[in-house]
């Protein structure tokens, strides 16, 4: 009974001494995860409490689902919410699908340096702060900037559009595909790099044009990752990112731009409402859970290789 456990903990032992430098490399990432994003979730408990800052977690009220039921019960909950499930839609749907179109046609640049030179300049956005893309954005569409010099040429009459709350959503969808598209190509492009060549050279001897070896090879090859990065964005579905949003609303667009980040920012930062921001985050969570789980199940349906899990 004595040498099965020997035996176990001989190959562990072993298992460590030749594979630790692996286990050093994702110290730094784990130690990350735990500090920042599992220690951080006992907070959670403040959603359930009328939290003071003087008494702490330990000493405030217990005051169970009062904060849900008065997030659901908010006059400005079911537009918040509205705004987030809209900016949701246009991010899965028309922001998701363009770096994987950007991957595709890179790849068939045969130019190694122009394609060297394209990937470059697209991904360059990604690294610029969302303060400076909403500065460059507000001059561009303000009244002296390039758009409005543009329409007066044209013969037409100067607007602000990011004043107007028609326009936030298409200037939203727009800045977000120009920075962060070509960020997103890499891990496509990395799939197709791992693609076999002789799956091409098989179907150049059958005669297939460029086009039909882009949508029945490279295409089904990178799907499965395309699944796992949407199921990982679904997750994050209500989740949009407060640092675009903040740096491109104004007050004459809180009607279609004010989503669950900004309204925690202004009710819980600003206002000191801790508990009711708390809650409003877990319901995000909440959200998010059910969306990954019911969109893992379905990817399982349609493709053997979809799933996270």
């Amino acid at each position: 009974m004595s040498v099965a456990p020997s035996r176990r903990n001989g190959r562990i032992s072993r298992h460590f001494r030749e594979f630790w430098p692996y286990y050093v490399m994702i110290l730094p990432g784990l130690t990350f995860l735990i500090l920042i994003k599992y220690i951080p979730m006992a907070g959670s408990v403040i959603a359930f409490q009328n939290f003071s800052l003087r008494k702490g977690i330990l000493a405030s009220p217990w005051v169970g689902l009062e904060n849900f039921q008065k997030l659901l019960n908010y006059d400005d909950f079911h537009r918040v919410f509205r705004n987030t499930l809209i900016l949701g839609a246009l991010k899965t749907i028309l922001i998701f699908p363009v770096p994987i179109l950007l991957a595709l046609m890179l790849n068939e640049l045969r130019n190694a340096l122009i394609k060297k030179s394209v990937q470059t300049v697209v991904t360059i956005p990604h690294f610029i702060s969302w303060v400076i893309v909403g500065g460059l954005t507000f001059d561009i569409l303000g009244a002296g900037g390039l758009f409005n010099q543009i329409r007066g040429l044209m013969g037409l009459e100067m607007i602000l559009p990011m004043q107007k709350s028609p326009w936030f959503r298409p200037v939203y969808v727009l800045t977000s595909i120009w920075k962060e598209s070509g960020w997103g190509t890499v891990v496509y492009l990395a799939a197709i790099s791992g693609i076999d060549p002789g799956l091409y050279e098989s179907a150049s001897i059958d005669g297939a044009s460029r086009f039909q070896k882009m949508t029945r090879i490279t295409f089904p090859m990178i799907l499965p990752t395309a699944v796992t990065l949407f199921l990982i964005n679904i997750g994050s579905f209500l989740d949009l990112g407060f640092d675009q949003v903040f740096n491109l609303y104004t007050p004459m667009t809180y009607d279609v731009a004010d989503i669950f980040d900004t309204y925690v920012y202004r009710s819980g930062i600003q206002q000191g409402k801790y508990s009711f921001s708390t809650a409003v985050g877990l319901f995000q969570s909440v959200i998010g859970l059910m969306l990954v789980v019911i969109f893992n199940r379905l990817s399982k349906k349609v493709s053997e290789d979809g799933g996270l899990w």
